[in-house]
């Protein structure tokens, strides 16, 4: 029995669909899974037994709708599909299940909760939502496949990058610490100067290797904000995907912002704090099988106009984005200390 999965994007969702798939196959071996995903995310997956990877061409063969309708005939030539299991539920997967759909082939949609998420960001409900990824568990069970979640690690990075990353890695006895410091949206990014400010309260009382990572739109910032902290590399810009999960697996733990580098490091079975503004893990959106304490936010009893906004986009409507200033470098080292992280 083959499944179709669809999950297109963005980079975070993309990679939490991992765990999801890995078990799956692990615990129904009868499955095999065709995922459509971009070329770029592959390497999240290539580990996996039973699993192909079709990735789709959106700028040129199939590109619009009549680019769909060739996807679908693409996919069809290349695999008989039983069943469609979307984890996306936008208007390209729309469209490509719609498509099978109309030759008989059962669907499966992801139920993304909007409304319970509409009403955490108004404040009607400060409730913890279903994780993303048991969103995903919840398709493939109304398709009739029910899973038992194990534990990670999810991502096993390319074995053949191990020696090479694990020669990067700073002395015995150095602490190595990832560190993304940035998110696409301001109303998850703490203030850089925050962040400098903390590494430089770690690295006074620890011998420590900062690695920084970013997308390569980020290389730039990152390069700045390198000759700001002291004993720190970029890693964004200069290695592949491959690479950057290896080294990510190898760190004794990463801080992240709310991004997609915090989800990357959870499912590689690494320790990652993340710090939050305007969005929330009440949202789903948390590192996966993380302790919540890791999170480190302004408790939304505190700030009550927290979470103010599911993917970050928008403006501060107190205008003064207290739920990052607020957060001081000396608070999240507190943090960390008491967490017995540093």
């Amino acid at each position: 029995m083959r499944f179709l999965v669809i999950r297109t994007s963005s980079m975070g969702d993309v990679a939490l669909a991992a765990p999801v798939i890995t078990e799956i196959l692990k615990q129904y071996p009868q499955i095999e899974i065709t995922l459509v995903t971009q070329s770029a995310f592959g390497s999240f997956f290539r580990s996996i037994r039973n699993l192909q990877l079709f990735y789709p061409d959106f700028k040129k063969r199939h590109k619009g709708l009549y680019g769909l309708f060739r996807l679908f005939r693409d996919i069809k030539k290349q695999y008989r599909i039983d069943y469609v299991i979307d984890l996306h539920d936008v208007l390209r997967s729309k469209f490509l299940r719609w498509f099978f759909k109309l030759t008989g082939v059962p669907v499966a949609v992801i139920d993304k909760g909007r409304t319970e998420k509409r009403q955490v960001i108004k404040g009607k409900k400060k409730i913890h939502l279903k994780h993303t990824v048991e969103r995903y568990y919840d398709v493939f069970a109304r398709a009739g496949f029910s899973v038992q979640p194990e534990d990670g690690p999810w991502i096993i990075p390319a074995t053949e990058k191990q020696g090479e990353i694990s020669a990067l890695l700073g002395a015995p006895g150095i602490l190595n610490i990832g560190v993304a410091p940035y998110a696409k949206h301001a109303l998850k990014m703490w203030p850089e100067e925050n962040m400098v400010r903390l590494l430089n309260l770690i690295s006074e009382k620890l011998k420590v290797k900062f690695w920084l990572f970013g997308g390569i739109d980020e290389y730039e910032r990152l390069v700045a904000f390198q000759s700001k902290v002291i004993s720190s590399s970029v890693v964004a810009g200069k290695h592949g995907l491959d690479e950057e999960l290896t080294l990510i697996s190898k760190l004794d733990f990463m801080i992240t912002m709310d991004s997609a580098n915090m989800h990357m490091a959870s499912l590689v079975g690494t320790r990652v704090i993340s710090i939050w503004g305007g969005t929330d893990p009440l949202t789903g959106f948390g590192a996966w099988k993380q302790p919540d304490d890791y999170s480190i936010r302004i408790p939304v009893s505190e700030l009550t106009c927290r979470p103010c906004t599911i993917y970050g986009k928008g403006r501060c409507r107190r205008g003064d984005l207290a739920c990052m200033n607020w957060l001081t470098p000396e608070k999240v080292f507190e943090k960390l200390v008491n967490l017995k992280i540093v």
